[in-house]
């Protein structure tokens, strides 16, 4: 028998055997239903638009189910004038109406239309869980007409005078719009974001505020993500990456708009100390249009410079502050040769593109200038104090890690660090070799203490450069090559100084083999198990596929990115998980007002249908409905007294 202080516990919940036993009743039910639909996102790179609009459509499937429902009835446009009304009700039952659309009529006909997709969407839920869901102003009248019979007369009128009393009352587009928010919540049961939310697209943070709205979630934190949690700890190096990259893409509106970050500093800093340089290696690139915080290219490019000789300075110190990162090899500011305008790599001089360093003391290189002291310090407090971005951060630690099991699935963002010969990369972590799963693990301490120890604390300034190395180290997972190029990109013409060499696991883990191995790491059967990936860009164009290792492996970076759709060819992937089958939902590139339906194809069908019972949620709820049958026994012998 259970522990008797754990059952007396339980006892509060359930206090006599007979809401003990309902409950049993009703979770062995539970278990004879199908699984409820996952979805899988990778890299949305702040392009929020694209995502909330997969988000909202559920990646086609709701398109999917009104073609089952009233394809037969209704005509394509008609289709699609109601898909985008679930998608964005407010949005366009105001245009209807000013169009004068929306009589009462079309009204009565929009909400039996959208209660038959409410229906078909629900089937899979008891109506406990579907009640849940419904918003409470209009949860009875919902859960009525979900089970209305109208072949029923008597039934059929009243259901009728319900509507039309909606009507009269003016209630009828709020329910309209609960409905639409209902059928959204119901078709994605679960959501998962396989890292890299931040950077490249305009806007992060709204991402962040869907996620943070979405009933179920989590996040599998990708290099970016690490970046942006290590500027929220106050590293300098970090800070300095997050300003890079957000500049580079002409991304202002996120930083200020968006987290409230003060670049008036580095703008000021940037257009005196550049005022003669045109910076045209550091022009951004011009993908979206900032809304709120439009800035001259010029001064952009200025500004890009500032931020990126500063951060070569800042990681020059931390790699000197840690010599076990062995990245002496990036120490390039002090490789360079000043007088010639040279720098020697790998034993070879290469001439510099870009000759103007007005803030680098050739005798001391890494060290920061007065003014860009005073600059990083502002910096830092303006990171450190924006209340949203530390919400935003939070969330990411509270709903994510560094990889998750579910389902006999393995999630991940870049890679298990791996060496040529096929076994596990290792780091050293308190004098003791990690890798594989362990190597993960301590890696996610890591993380959280960066964030988490009391500021001034010895461990927290060491995790934070940490956070450094996992965006750009060569054992980081999360990034997966042997060294970032980034000065290479800015300073030499020669590409082939340019290249970074990706880690053996991006070969090797495409073979069933391998992939069986790293599986087997994590606790995961070889069979029927599979390893969901993102990072990489799967380049359609070129006849690369998604799904690898015979179908264990799905990489599912498709380039949701606009900086990355030239090259891919797509805008990205959904992953969808449902009880009979693993689907590919393939993204168009995004078009406000467009028909933007991807396109969908099973990649796996199940061998039988999945039910509850059969997943993680599953075994949570045997293991529930056995305490429960132990409190039962517990009652009916005398050992704990029933308390109603």
């Amino acid at each position: 028998m259970r522990d008797l202080a754990y059952l007396k516990l339980l006892a509060r919940e359930f206090p006599s055997v007979k809401m003990a036993s309902s409950e049993i009743i009703n979770l062995t039910a539970i278990l004879g239903l199908p699984k409820g639909t996952e979805y899988f996102f990778s890299d949305l790179h702040g392009e929020y638009e694209a995502f909330v609009h997969l988000l909202r459509s559920a990646s086609g499937i709701i398109r999917e189910k009104i073609n089952d429902t009233f394809g037969h009835i209704i005509s394509e446009d008609e289709q699609m004038e109601l898909a985008n009304l679930i998608y964005y009700p407010e949005r366009f039952l105001s245009k209807y109406t000013h169009q004068g659309k929306a009589t009462d009529e079309w009204k009565k006909i929009i909400i039996y239309r959208l209660v038959q997709i409410c229906r078909l969407v629900s089937s899979k839920y008891t109506r406990s869980k579907v009640r849940k869901k419904m918003p409470k102003e209009f949860a009875y009248i919902i859960d009525e007409l979900l089970h209305v019979d109208y072949r029923d007369y008597n039934k059929d009128v009243y259901y009728s005078e319900i509507i039309h009393s909606m009507i009269e009352i003016d209630a009828a587009d709020k329910f309209i719009v609960a409905l639409c928010h209902l059928i959204q919540n119901l078709t994605i049961d679960s959501l998962h974001i396989i890292g890299d939310i931040f950077d490249r697209g305009p806007r992060a943070d709204i991402i962040m505020k869907e996620l943070m709205n979405f009933h179920d979630v989590d996040i599998q934190w990708g290099n970016h993500d690490i970046s942006w949690m290590g500027a929220a700890t106050g590293n300098p190096a970090c800070i300095c990456n997050v300003l890079r990259i957000a500049i580079s893409y002409n991304s202002f509106d996120v930083l200020e708009d968006g987290y409230g970050i003060n670049l008036r500093p580095l703008s000021m800093f940037a257009a005196h100390v550049y005022r003669d340089d045109p910076c045209e290696k550091f022009s951004p690139k011009i993908l979206d249009e900032n809304i709120y915080d439009a800035v001259d290219p010029g001064l952009a490019a200025k500004m890009h410079k500032a931020i990126a000789m500063i951060q070569f300075k800042v990681e020059g110190q931390i790699i000197k502050r840690h010599p076990e990162y062995k990245m002496e090899d990036r120490l390039l500011l002090e490789a360079v040769d000043y007088e010639r305008g040279t720098v020697t790599l790998e034993g070879k001089t290469y001439a510099l593109t870009d000759k103007a360093f007005p803030t680098v003391d050739p005798k001391n290189p890494l060290k920061l200038t007065k003014e860009e002291e005073e600059l990083m310090h502002t910096l830092v407090v303006s990171f450190r104090h924006s209340e949203l971005l530390h919400r935003h951060i939070n969330f990411l630690y509270t709903h994510g890690s560094l990889y998750k099991c579910y389902n006999s699935n393995l999630l991940y963002h870049g890679c298990i660090p791996m060496k040529e010969d096929g076994s596990f990369e290792e780091m050293m972590f308190d004098g003791k070799a990690q890798y594989g799963k362990s190597l993960m693990d301590c890696i996610e301490k890591q993380i959280k203490k960066a964030y988490f120890l009391p500021d001034g604390d010895k461990e927290k300034e060491d995790a934070g450069d940490f956070m450094w190395y996992l965006w750009c180290g060569a054992k980081s997972p999360v990034f997966g090559k042997d060294r970032m190029a980034t000065f290479e990109h800015y300073f030499i013409a020669d590409k082939s100084t340019h290249k970074e060499n990706m880690n053996p696991y991006y070969r090797l883990s495409v073979e069933e083999k391998y992939c069986g191995q790293i599986l087997e790491e994590f606790g995961l059967s070889r069979e029927g198990s599979h390893i969901i990936n993102g990072h990489v860009p799967v380049k359609i164009k070129d006849g690369e596929k998604p799904v690898k290792a015979g179908g264990k492996l799905y990489i599912i970076d498709g380039g949701l990115s606009k900086a990355y759709q030239s090259k891919t060819g797509i805008a990205g992937y959904t992953l969808i998980y449902n009880s009979n089958h693993l689907a590919l939902a393939e993204h168009k590139p995004f078009m406000p007002n467009k028909e933007n339906t991807p396109k969908v194809y099973i990649t796996e069908k199940m061998a039988n249908r999945i039910r509850v019972a059969d997943t993680d949620l599953g075994k949570d709820i045997a293991e529930r409905i056995s305490d429960l049958k132990e409190l039962v026994a517990a009652y009916r012998a005398g050992v704990i007294k029933e308390l109603v």
